[in-house]
C-alpha cells in the first residue's frame, strides 16, 4: 500500500476543516482528554504525534480504554520490552477476542449493504450477522475447528465472507483469503503453505457484467489441499457441481441454531490473519497478525485519522486478497455499517461507485489513486450528477495519488471534504502516514504520520531528514508489527524483510520524503527506484509528468543495465486508436525534463497494449524489469494479467 506524490505546489492548502468540524473531530476529543488525563500540553497535531511516539504505554492504553475493547485487561503492563524491534510485546497480560469487539451491536439497522455491480443488491443487519456468525461457528467447533486452525477463503467481498471471518475469529482459529480471480497455483502458493481445514468458497463472482464459476477452479486445485477436511459453498452467481468434500451454506449451519457465541479470550497476540506479501518475486511470504495489534491500530486509524464513529456508512473498493478488506470489516469494531462491493468499479458504467455512495449515503469512500486517475481520463464529474452531501472524506492508496488526482478530487467529485491519502502495507495490516481530520491538506501530499508510529525518513548514512528524500523507517515498536511469518520458527525471515538494513529499526522499502508540513511524499518503493548516473529517482516522479499528457492512459518505467550504467526506460498505454510516433515521444520528453530534471528523461519509450499488475491492482516494475533482462518471472500467478508480460519479452528496441 502506497501512496502520493511529488512537492507541494500551492502556498495554501487546498482543503482546511470548518471549526464545526474541527470541534466535533473524535481526535479533538481525543487530545482533549489526554491533555486532561496525562497533564501535558498537546496544543496541535504534531505535539500530540509526538507525545504519543515519545509516551506509547500511555497512548495505546488510552486507545484501548478510549475504545472501549472488550476482553480480559488491559492489565497493569501496557509495553514489555519496548526498545526490541522485534521482540516488544504489547498488553501482555490482555486477552480478547477480535470477533467479540467486532459484534457488539445486535440491532435491525445496517451492519453490512452489499451490491454486486449492477445485478444484486442486499442488506444484512446486526442481528442478522450475529445470528449467521453464531450458527457458522457452532458448525465449524461441530466439524472439530479449534484455536490455531487455519481456515480460508476463496471468495468475493460479500456478507458471508465477513460472517464467515469473524465466525472463525470468535473459535480463536486463524482466517486467511484471496479474491476468486487467482488461478489455481496462485491459491496453492498461498494455502498450500498454511495447510487450511475448512475452505469457504462461494459458487461463482461477477466481473464486468459476467459470472464466472468459482466450483471448477475449486475442484482444480483441492486435490492438492489434503488439509482440507471440508469445502463450504457460498451462494452468489450460481456455479457447476459441487466439488469433492463440499456442501452448501445451507447445509453447513442446518443442525445449528441462532445464540449466544461462545467467544475465545485468547492472549494480546493470538493469530488472527495470515496475508500474503505480493508474491510477484518469488513464492509469497506467509505473514501472521494478531488478533490484539489489528484490532487496536485499526481502531486507532478508523476512530482517530478516519473520524469514524457509530452509524458511519463506510466504503472501500477492495478485494478479500488485499490488506484493505481486512482493515474494512474492522470498522464493525467502531459501529460503522460497511458498504461492500464485488466487480468491476466501471461495469456497467465509470458511476457505479458513485451510485452506490450516492444511494447509501456513504460518508468515507475508500478507493485506489488509479480508480481516481482512471475517472479524471474519463472525464467523470460527479460533482455534478451525483449526491454526495453525506461524503465527508475520501481515502485513497494503493500508489501515489498524484497533486493532479488531488485537483480532480476537489473540482470534479465535492470541494468540501477531507482527501485522506494513506500508505502502508500488508505488512502492517494498516498504515504508516494517513489523514488527519483535524489538519489542511496540501495538494500532492499525505497528511500526517500515524499516531504512536515512529516514523521517519533516513538518508543513506542512518541519518534522519526532513525536505529531503530518503528510506520510509519506523524507530519504535508498534502493536501491529506481525507476530511473525508461518514456517519460519526462528524468525529469521521476519529480520530479514525487515531489520536487515538498520539493526532494531523498521525499514519499509518506500522512498519517501517528510515535508515542512510534517506530511508525506511518497516516491515508490525503493526497490524500484531509478539509479541513473547514480542518481536516485522515485518511479512516482515520472509517472506524474506522463500522466499529465491527455493521449497517454498509464505507463510503467524501469531502469535498464545499460553499457555499465542504467538508462530509464518507460512504457507507455495510450488511449485506443492511438500510435506513438516521434511528435508524442518529443512532447513526453519535454513535459518531464521541464518539470524534473535531465537525469528523469527516459531514453527510450515504448507503446505497450496492457501493463502488468498485481490482483490488488498495483502495477509491478520489478516484474518487467525482470522481463525486459531476459530474468525469470518467479510467480507469475501473482498477477492479474500475466499474459501482459509478454508485450515486454526481448524488444528489438531495448537491444540497441
Amino acid at each position: 500500500m502506497t501512496s502520493s506524490t511529488s512537492t507541494s505546489d500551492a502556498a495554501q492548502p487546498i482543503w482546511r476543516p470548518s471549526a464545526q468540524r474541527l470541534a466535533a473531530a473524535n481526535l479533538t476529543g481525543f487530545r482533549s482528554r489526554a491533555e486532561a488525563r496525562w497533564k501535558v500540553a498537546l496544543p496541535d497535531y504534531d505535539a500530540l504525534w509526538r507525545w504519543s511516539v515519545d509516551h506509547r504505554g500511555r497512548f495505546w492504553l488510552s486507545v484501548w480504554e478510549e475504545a472501549g475493547i472488550v476482553g480480559d485487561g488491559p492489565g497493569r503492563t501496557v509495553l514489555a520490552d519496548g526498545d526490541r524491534m522485534p521482540g516488544a510485546r504489547f498488553f501482555p497480560e490482555a486477552k480478547l477476542n477480535y470477533a467479540e469487539n467486532l459484534l457488539r451491536k445486535r440491532d435491525d439497522g445496517d451492519a453490512l449493504v452489499f451490491w454486486g455491480e449492477d445485478r444484486v443488491k442486499r442488506r444484512m443487519s446486526h442481528a442478522e450477522l450475529y445470528d449467521l456468525v453464531s450458527r457458522l461457528a457452532a458448525a465449524m467447533r461441530a466439524m472439530g475447528v479449534k484455536p490455531g486452525d487455519r481456515v480460508a477463503g476463496f471468495v468475493p467481498n460479500m456478507p458471508e465472507t465477513i460472517a464467515a471471518t469473524l465466525a472463525t475469529a470468535s473459535i480463536g482459529a486463524i482466517w486467511s483469503s484471496c479474491s476468486p480471480d487467482f488461478g489455481a497455483q496462485g491459491v496453492l502458493d498461498r494455502f498450500g503453505q498454511i495447510e487450511p481445514k475448512l475452505l469457504f468458497t462461494a459458487d461463482g463472482y461477477l466481473y464486468g457484467g459476467k459470472s464466472f464459476d468459482s466450483l471448477a477452479r475449486v475442484a482444480e486445485f483441492l486435490p492438492k489441499l489434503p488439509s482440507v477436511e471440508r469445502v463450504v459453498v457460498l451462494p452468489y452467481a450460481g456455479g457447476g457441481a459441487l466439488p469433492a468434500k463440499a456442501v452448501t451454506l445451507a447445509d453447513f449451519v442446518a443442525p445449528h441454531q441462532a445464540g449466544e457465541i461462545r467467544f475465545e479470550r485468547l492472549p494480546f497476540n493470538h493469530p488472527l490473519f495470515i496475508m500474503y506479501s505480493s508474491g510477484t518475486t518469488g513464492v509469497p511470504k506467509c505473514i501472521v497478525h494478531g488478533a490484539g495489534g489489528t484490532l487496536i491500530q485499526h481502531l486507532k486509524e478508523h476512530r482517530l485519522h478516519s473520524d469514524i464513529r457509530e452509524g458511519t456508512r463506510m466504503f472501500y473498493f477492495t478485494t478479500c486478497g488485499w490488506m484493505m478488506w481486512n482493515w474494512l470489516v474492522t470498522g464493525l469494531a467502531s459501529g460503522a455499517t460497511l458498504l461492500l462491493y464485488d466487480g468491476s468499479p466501471f461495469h456497467p458504467t465509470g458511476n457505479i461507485l458513485f451510485d452506490f455512495a450516492a444511494a447509501e449515503r456513504c460518508e468515507f469512500f475508500g478507493t485506489s489513486a488509479k480508480f481516481i486517475d482512471a475517472c479524471n481520463k474519463a472525464g467523470l464529474k460527479p460533482i455534478e450528477t451525483h449526491d454526495l452531501k453525506a461524503l465527508r472524506t475520501i481515502a485513497s492508496t494503493g500508489s501515489p495519488l498524484l497533486p493532479e488526482g488531488f485537483d480532480y478530487v476537489y473540482s470534479h467529485i465535492k470541494k468540501d471534504l477531507c482527501l485522506s491519502s494513506i500508505s502502508g502495507g500488508t505488512d502492517i495490516v494498516s498504515c504508516f502516514v494517513l489523514g488527519n481530520p483535524t489538519g489542511p491538506v496540501w495538494r500532492g501530499e499525505i497528511q500526517a504520520r500515524g499516531l504512536g508510529m515512529g516514523v521517519e525518513v533516513w538518508n543513506d548514512e542512518g541519518k534522519p531528514v526532513v525536505e529531503e528524500k530518503g528510506e520510509l523507517v519506523c524507530t519504535r515498536p508498534f502493536p501491529s508489527m506481525p507476530v511473525g511469518f508461518w514456517n519460519d520458527p526462528d524468525g529469521a525471515k521476519y529480520r530479514k524483510a525487515y531489520f536487515e538494513r538498520f539493526p532494531n529499526i523498521w525499514c519499509h522499502g518506500d522512498y519517501a520524503e517528510i515535508t515542512r508540513h510534517g506530511g508525506m511524499i511518497i516516491y515508490g518503493r525503493s526497490d524500484a527506484v531509478l539509479n541513473p548516473g547514480g542518481v536516485r529517482i522515485g518511479t512516482a516522479e515520472i509517472y506524474r509528468q506522463v500522466e499529465q499528457l491527455p493521449e497517454v492512459v498509464e505507463s510503467i518505467v524501469i531502469g535498464q543495465d545499460w553499457d555499465g550504467d542504467v538508462r530509464v526506460v518507460l512504457f507507455v498505454r495510450l488511449k485506443e486508436g492511438l500510435t506513438l510516433d516521434d511528435a508524442l515521444a518529443d512532447r513526453i520528453k519535454r513535459q518531464i525534463r521541464a518539470n524534473t530534471t535531465p537525469r528523469h528523461v527516459p531514453a527510450r519509450i515504448l507503446q505497450v497494449t496492457d501493463i502488468p499488475r498485481t490482483k490488488s491492482g498495483k502495477i509491478t516494475e520489478l516484474a518487467v524489469r525482470d522481463m525486459v533482462h531476459g530474468r525469470a518471472i518467479k510467480n507469475k500467478e501473482a498477477l492479474a494479467n500475466p499474459e501482459a508480460l509478454e508485450l515486454y519479452r526481448d524488444r528489438k528496441e531495448l537491444r540497441e
